[in-house]
């Protein structure tokens, strides 16, 4: 596995499990280009990888517009050059009711998490292809595009969106070599692991809940140069939670 001098764009960066990613990649020696509507928390990212001798830099960019997107990419090129990988994980969710669920509120989830995933995955590819041995996208994903709870449609339907644009990129970009992949996540602690109690951990089959380091170890696989020959899936990584079978006592 070697990420050094490989430019990275990461969107939804500032934050989470994005921001778990860019510092994965950043230790690993790659060039982390940070994507995120947050300015103040992608600024402050950033300076924060320059402070520790990383190099990256940030650019305020809203995945619903199409230019923002296509600024990112050829940002990311004129100051490195190229793109290697990119991981789509920016996203917002909207727990609500399907009879008080507006059109825009709908709309506002679709756009951000799967029209922002196939639009990056489009302005990225652009330079990607150029590459002598292609590169990688990773989609992120979640195990709430096969399961759900109530109030979770426009979340589950972009979710499950991006699942199936995986397999479909992945079989319109093979010819430039380029893997595509999703992963979707189960339930990953991204603020204070302390709150969590014992019965959260127990109850998947891993004995606890997960990480966003546990997110970034599965984006290091699929972006590895080594492993090629694995394109067009996902990988669940949720504690073996969607494998349990659940019955009331």
């Amino acid at each position: 596995m070697n990420f050094h001098n490989k430019t990275v764009v990461i969107t939804g960066a500032a934050n989470g499990i994005g921001e778990s990613i860019a510092y994965g990649y950043a230790k690993e020696g790659a060039l982390v280009v940070l994507a995120d509507i947050d300015e103040e928390k992608g600024k402050r990212l950033e300076d924060q990888l320059k402070k520790e001798s990383f190099e990256a830099f940030f650019k305020k960019t809203d995945v619903k517009q199409e230019k923002d997107i296509q600024d990112i990419m050829s940002a990311a090129v004129a100051r490195y050059q190229t793109i290697d990988i990119l991981i789509n994980n920016a996203g917002v969710m909207c727990t609500k009711s399907p009879y008080e669920l507006t059109v825009d509120e709908f709309d506002h989830v679709l756009h951000t998490n799967l029209r922002g995933a196939f639009l990056c995955a489009r302005e990225a590819a652009r330079y990607i292809k150029e590459n002598p041995n292609g590169g990688s996208i990773v989609n992120i994903s979640s195990t709430r595009a096969t399961m759900s709870e109530p109030h979770t449609e426009a979340y589950a339907a972009s979710k499950g969106g991006i699942s199936a644009l995986t397999h479909a990129l992945a079989a319109s970009f093979s010819q430039d070599h380029i893997t595509v992949n999703s992963i979707s996540p189960g339930w990953i602690e991204t603020k204070d692991e302390k709150n969590l109690r014992e019965i959260d951990h127990q109850q998947h089959l891993s004995n606890r809940v997960g990480t966003p380091k546990d997110i970034v170890k599965a984006c290091f696989y699929l972006t590895d140069e080594d492993n090629q020959f694995v394109t067009g899936t996902d990988v669940v990584v949720d504690g073996g939670m969607t494998r349990k079978m659940i019955y009331a006592d």
